[in-house]
């Protein structure tokens, strides 16, 4: 089972990696065009971790009936 902070840790992983296509002159225009194109949406670093100490102070709010998704500290 994946844990909140390897949750977050990957998706944290996935916007730099989001970000490193988008400016790699030695792609395909379409690559980095697509990789712009789901940034736009993408959470980031910021979000992650606001999304993290939102959902561990959530006790009291039904959201976090299941537990954490997200975890406010990760390791890269």
């Amino acid at each position: 089972m994946t844990m909140p902070h390897e949750r977050t840790r990957a998706v944290v992983q996935t916007h730099d990696f989001l970000i490193e296509l988008a400016r790699d002159a030695s792609l395909p225009e379409r690559i980095r065009r697509d990789a712009r194109f789901l940034l736009r949406h993408y959470p980031s670093r910021r979000d992650m971790v606001l999304a993290g100490r939102i959902e561990e102070n959530a006790e009291t709010l039904p959201i976090g009936a299941l537990g954490p998704v997200f975890s406010s500290t990760f390791t890269q």
